[in-house]
């Protein structure tokens, strides 16, 4: 009986000094970052489409966070800086990703400013990346005779297009690539100060 106490408190023991150093300590460390200058809060249209971006699951394939020189070659694939608490300051819960199936799409909006190009690629993703094992969102999109004024006709890579057909952007899918866009962290790092 005595040593099965000392089993339980001991691994009550490990589990609180776990949780002090891998949740408590990092959140009091940076729960008060303030937003990277530079970065501007999402718009309405940004935080429908971050919606998007969620209920679609795409921080299980892509993450958020380039990670440092030391750690990934991530600046040498392009993705740009690795981030600093600052660039999360309007993400609630932060998007890091669970792995990376996908490129990392932090700097997304930096590498890829086009809206044709993000609308293309999430109706067929192997118009543009011929390889690419990300599934493609045509529910996103109508196909019809011709469009109507003001909306948003996708420009595809010839083949990928439907004969005799236009390619329209549904609301929801301009939104999910406004969020997309507003993924740019290309702006200079502010290191975090130490005390």
């Amino acid at each position: 009986m005595h040593s099965e106490t000392r089993l339980v408190l001991g691994g009550l023991t490990t589990l609180a000094a776990a949780t002090a150093a891998l949740v408590v300590l990092p959140y009091f460390t940076v729960r008060d970052s303030a937003a990277a200058p530079g970065l501007a809060p999402y718009t309405a249209t940004q935080l429908r489409g971050r919606t998007q971006y969620i209920s679609h699951g795409c921080m299980y394939c892509h993450s958020q966070q380039p990670r440092t020189k030391a750690f990934a070659p991530d600046a040498k694939r392009g993705w740009g800086r690795a981030t600093v608490a600052g660039d999360y300051a309007y993400d609630d819960p932060p998007l890091l990703g669970t792995m990376r199936t996908g490129p990392d799409l932090m700097n997304i909006g930096a590498r890829q400013p086009s809206d044709q190009w993000h609308l293309g690629h999430l109706y067929q993703p192997r118009a543009y990346v011929p390889n690419s094992i990300m599934p493609a969102y045509p529910f996103l999109f109508e196909i019809r005779d011709k469009a109507e004024a003001g909306e948003t006709v996708v420009t595809l890579p010839p083949g990928f297009a439907p004969e005799g057909k236009v390619v329209v952007a549904r609301p929801e899918a301009l939104e999910l690539v406004s969020y997309l866009k507003s993924l740019d962290r290309s702006y200079p790092a502010v290191e975090a100060a130490t005390n």
